[in-house]
């Protein structure tokens, strides 16, 4: 049997959830259809996404159609969980994106289509609510806005030879010649989709069911399958962690290559790190208890378990990370005091199914990471209902970060003369990286004249110190190279290597000095031709840099880039703006310096900015 795992991709409420359910209905995987404003759906099983109605975790449910197994994964359409679509890519071989044909394409569709042909994942277009009043053909849109070579799979044999042929000399030769019959085309159009190079559209109903069999059909004829089998060495990737009734972890896992099975011992890797355990139980989206290449596999017992480990293999991941991290932070408290233990426990245990999140402690705060304002209203009940906390946030902040802008050095010795001291000998230097490099760590110094657990003392050391720079946010594009190393037989510890390392660190980054860097987004907008003037106007008070105007026939677009700490409020402007026919599409571009005073973020325990404070502090733990 071949497997097919498919990602389930739309914008806000265009229905994806609904058609996932009826994909599954009409294929009998479920006796019952759900419906999302009932909350009873068999992908949304979060108490909140049932509430709510709006997917938060991504989802997975199968069926058989065929002689072919379709592994369906539901992902969250809300711009604030793109994370969630992000771990949802890694594993897929092919997806559908979903676009309403009423509201018709929006601005986080782009974003998906953008992704997926950049990654090259091939893609079916399922134009859904057709049945509502508003429906319009939408075939155009998608063409001008998500991908030029779309065609529909009702278009005539003619239409579609004649762009299977613009796309492949090959298949064009054999057209002219008359030799491309329905069954070369059909072969053609299952290579070109395969290839990212051709998008199908389907139109109907996931509410009626209409033209939802056409779409299994299309889906397990033209995207690429793969074969279910055992062979060769275990390789997967996590790409989600949800929760037992007891507390334990579950891995969800994609199978690239070799088997699972319960009771087997394996090796996982995150990063160069390899950890081991047994695997306790193995249950697949049909559920088999052993695992084949294709399959997506439930994995209970690895305790220590993360969203982007590789089980079996230390190859590098299928596919990097294609979203930005969040921009974005807040602090987050218990109402109740007492609470704060408890509460950073949940917190962690939330960031292990989400790691974006990025749960960090700031002296008696506990501070995350976010996307938007709606994953505070999603940290809140989800604390609330599972771990019995109340919670409030601070106002949401900007995340800076910092970068050298010249080259320091600094070296401590050994000094016997003290009242403190260290049993060990630093030197550090500290000067700029290549952009996006973040933080790279290297030696002027021959690898043996340390022990290794105090060469890897002072790296950990290093990139810990470095989540605060001098003006308190995370520095990066920053390269440290240690320059000067020794240690003392028999004193010498790692502890002492890793209390001197951040007086060395920031004395060299204080020399070099640092310039505080904003998150900046990259953004298209289509405005009607006569509010363009209102629109610049903001865009020049939120010091947002617009390019040119490119005039349409009754729009213009612009381009340009913006704040992040700005795009919020731009888009709640922009309706009034714009009278309600604005599209406005945003994305994280780079970081470039702040203007004006550099913003400062209070600093978080020990400080080796102050050399005698901190000599104090470390003298008192």
């Amino acid at each position: 049997m071949k497997t097919l795992n498919i990602g389930i991709l739309a914008h806000v409420d265009a229905g994806k959830t609904s058609l996932t359910e009826r994909l599954l209905f009409e294929a009998g995987a479920i006796d019952r259809l759900g419906s999302v404003d009932r909350g009873d759906t068999q992908t949304d099983s979060l108490e909140l996404e049932r509430r709510r109605g709006i997917t938060i975790r991504s989802a997975v449910a199968s069926f058989v159609t065929g002689g072919t197994r379709i592994t369906l994964i539901d992902t969250p359409g809300h711009s604030d969980f793109i994370a969630e679509v992000e771990r949802a890519l890694r594993v897929l071989d092919g997806a559908v994106l979903v676009v309403s044909a009423v509201e018709g394409v929006q601005a986080q569709t782009r974003v998906l289509m953008r992704t997926l042909r950049r990654l090259g994942i091939p893609t079916l277009v399922f134009v859904n609510k057709t049945d509502r009043l508003g429906a319009r053909d939408r075939l155009g849109d998608i063409r001008a806005k998500l991908a030029p070579r779309a065609i529909a799979l009702t278009a005539s044999p003619d239409e579609l030879a004649e762009l299977l042929a613009d796309g492949d000399d090959a298949f064009l030769e054999s057209y002219v010649d008359g030799a491309a019959g329905e069954a070369e085309c059909r072969a053609e159009l299952v290579r070109q989709v395969a290839r990212g190079d051709l998008y199908p559209v389907l139109s109907g109903s996931a509410i009626t069911g209409a033209g939802v069999a056409d779409l299994v059909t299309a889906m397990a004829e033209l995207l690429p399958a793969t074969e279910r089998t055992g062979a060769g060495p275990l390789h997967a990737t996590v790409f989600k962690i949800d929760r037992g009734r007891a507390g334990e972890k579950i891995a969800y896992a994609r199978l690239h290559s070799g088997a699972l099975a319960p009771h087997q011992r394996i090796a996982f890797y995150r990063g160069e790190t390899e950890f081991t355990g047994r695997v306790s139980a193995v249950r697949t989206a049909a559920d088999d208890d052993v695992a084949l290449a294709g399959d997506v596999a439930r994995v209970r017992g690895l305790r220590e378990v993360r969203i982007g480990d590789r089980l079996g293999s230390p190859g590098p991941a299928r596919r990097g990370a294609v979203f930005a991290p969040p921009t974005l932070e807040t602090v987050v408290r218990p109402v109740r005091p007492e609470q704060a233990a408890a509460l950073y426990t949940a917190l962690t245990r939330l960031s292990e199914e989400d790691p974006l999140i990025d749960v960090r402690r700031r002296g008696h705060d506990l501070s995350v990471r976010l996307y938007g304002e709606v994953q505070k209203q999603v940290l809140s009940s989800m604390l609330a209902d599972g771990a019995g906390i109340d919670v409030t946030f601070e106002q949401t902040r900007t995340l800076y970060v910092e970068k050298p802008v010249g080259t320091g050095a600094a070296f401590e010795d050994l000094d016997p003369g003290q009242r403190l001291y260290f049993f060990a000998t630093v030197g550090l230097r500290v000067e700029p990286g290549p952009p996006g490099s973040g933080v790279t760590f290297g030696l002027s110094v021959e690898l043996g004249s340390l022990p290794l657990a105090f060469h890897r003392a002072i790296e950990e050391t290093v990139r810990t110190t470095l989540e605060q720079g001098l003006h308190g946010w995370e520095v990066l594009d920053a390269a440290v190279t240690l320059t000067h190393t020794a240690f003392y037989s028999p004193n010498s510890v790692a502890a002492d290597f890793r209390k001197l390392t951040p007086l060395v660190l920031m004395a060299a980054l204080e020399q070099a000095g640092t310039r505080v860097h904003e998150p900046v987004h990259r953004f298209e907008l289509e405005v009607p031709a006569h509010a363009v003037s209102a629109v610049l106007l903001k865009l020049a008070e939120l010091r947002a840099v617009p390019g040119e105007p490119v005039a349409g026939t009754t729009s213009c677009t612009l381009h340009g880039t913006i704040p992040a700490e700005h795009v919020h409020e731009f888009e709640q402007a922009l309706p009034a703006l714009g009278q309600g026919e604005a599209v406005f599409l945003s994305e994280f571009a780079d970081y470039r310096p702040h203007p004006g005073p550099p913003p400062v973020r209070p600093r978080t325990g020990e400080n080796p900015l102050d050399r005698k404070e901190y000599l104090a502090q470390v003298a008192r733990r």
